[in-house]
């Protein structure tokens, strides 16, 4: 079978990568350097959940590029920050051509940052809480080809994390929008088997740190 019946693209630099790293730089880059690699830093993890978000509807590439200008549109995604926006912020986002102006989208950041302030006093950080969802070695599917990739847009895990998240008034986070924000952040390696990434990224999370959830009162 060829790479790209597989699913892989080799590079002109002789990198192999999952299909839908392209051929683009930024989307290359990000695709080597970011996606599925551990992460536990909750600005981190609450600007990715965000613009997934802000994604919906759209391809992440448009995403990826204008993702500068949500971290100086957002405050850097600084949910403490962000959580004390108020309707001439609303206003001002409305106005950025920088950014998705999508008026429900911005209402959800802001709403979305008060949940993050509530989920951090519940298990001591964003990054402990998801963490703790992230799924045993048994309950992956034991190959990751193209076509496990292609038919799991959901999980079940994505969607528990999901309807966590709405019960504590959380929006724009479906399962699917939750599953994508879970590859993006090392809590599955979804990179497909054959690509060089993938190798990387479990060494990654074999050496990475689980946060564990401590509340704090």
């Amino acid at each position: 079978m060829s790479e790209l019946a597989k699913g892989l693209l080799r590079g002109e630099d002789g990198c192999i990568r999952c299909f839908w790293a392209g051929s683009l730089p930024d989307y290359m880059d990000y695709h080597d350097r970011e996606w599925g690699r551990p992460m536990a830093d909750d600005r981190r993890l609450f600007e990715k959940i965000c613009l997934e978000g802000f994604q919906s509807g759209l391809s992440w590439l448009t995403i990826l590029r204008k993702r500068e200008n949500f971290r100086a549109a957002f405050a850097g995604f600084d949910f403490d920050r962000i959580a004390r926006f108020g309707e001439a912020d609303i206003e001002r986002l409305l106005a950025d051509t920088g950014i998705v102006r999508h008026r429900g989208k911005i209402v959800s950041t802001i709403n979305n940052a008060r949940r993050a302030q509530e989920l951090v006093k519940e298990a001591g950080s964003l990054a402990a809480w998801f963490w703790s969802f992230e799924p045993q070695a048994g309950d992956r599917p034991g190959t990751f080809d193209h076509a496990t990739l292609v038919a799991n847009p959901t999980t079940e895990v994505s969607k528990r994390i999901s309807k966590e998240l709405k019960k504590r008034g959380w929006t724009f986070v479906g399962p699917t929008t939750v599953y994508a924000f879970m590859q993006a952040m090392g809590l599955v390696n979804d990179h497909i088997e054959g690509c060089d990434c993938r190798p990387q990224v479990e060494a990654d999370r074999e050496r990475f740190k689980r946060p564990r959830p401590s509340a704090r009162r």
